[in-house]
């Protein structure tokens, strides 16, 4: 008999945003923050970067055995065509490579997509359930691990960056878009809205959603080069 954590069917949740434990979930990962950047100059930073690829992986390990094991393992829901889990494998091989090409595709991808989804959760499992830790380790990790590169290796974000980001996001999503169509899946939701609350909700039926988050995708990478922008800004004010 499987522990009641990791059974499928245990602590089910259909309004977990903005729950206690959603409160609790988003406050931890601020502190995380914070703690990363209040201590971006310590020499153990070095163990860090291989604490948040360790909890990466790991992740993504435990969830595929989790699935097998459970025999809920499904091409529509598990192969790694969501855009967190794009973020995910490639935040992985960033921190171990130190890829600035990959960093300034995924800053966009991790900020704007896995921030979301820690806002607006996609998830049906409550605390203490094992998919409950899972969802939000691991998306804690992603954006942990372009704030590291950030904070902790100085990379640097340009308007170049944001166009590379977006076309890569497009050409993503006309893979995905087939692979949907194929297999009846609804991976970076481009087949139908999730169930759960998001900000898909507010932008039209399907399939003008999309255009509406093409348009949000562009302002919202132009948005997110600001503060590199600003950054150096006040730096040349300064000199």
């Amino acid at each position: 008999m499987k522990p009641f954590i990791f059974n499928p069917g245990e602590h089910i949740e259909r309004n977990l945003f903005l729950s206690f434990q959603h409160i609790i979930a988003l406050y931890l990962f601020g502190c995380s923050v914070v703690w990363l950047y209040l201590h971006r100059h310590h020499s153990y930073m070095k163990q860090v970067r291989w604490i948040i690829f360790g909890i990466l992986v790991l992740s993504e390990i435990s969830l595929i055995l989790w699935s097998v094991v459970t025999g809920i393992w499904d091409i529509r829901y598990n192969l790694p065509l969501h855009l967190c889990t794009i973020s995910l494998l490639s935040s992985s091989y960033m921190l171990v490579t130190n890829s600035y090409k990959v960093f300034e595709v995924i800053y966009f991808f991790a900020i704007g997509g896995a921030f979301q989804a820690i806002i607006t959760p996609e998830l049906f499992y409550t605390f203490p359930h094992f998919r409950f830790f899972h969802y939000f380790i691991a998306h804690f990790a992603i954006i942990l691990a372009v704030l590291y590169m950030i904070w902790v290796c100085k990379y640097t974000i340009t308007f170049r960056s944001a166009v590379k980001s977006f076309l890569v996001l497009n050409c993503i999503a006309i893979f995905v878009f087939f692979v949907n169509i194929w297999t009846g899946a609804n991976y970076m939701f481009l087949a139908r809205k999730p169930a759960t609350p998001s900000i898909l909700d507010w932008l039209g039926p399907y399939p003008w959603y999309i255009l509406s988050l093409e348009i949000i995708a562009i302002v919202l990478f132009l948005l997110l080069t600001v503060p590199f922008y600003l950054k150096d800004f006040i730096s040349a004010r300064k000199v």
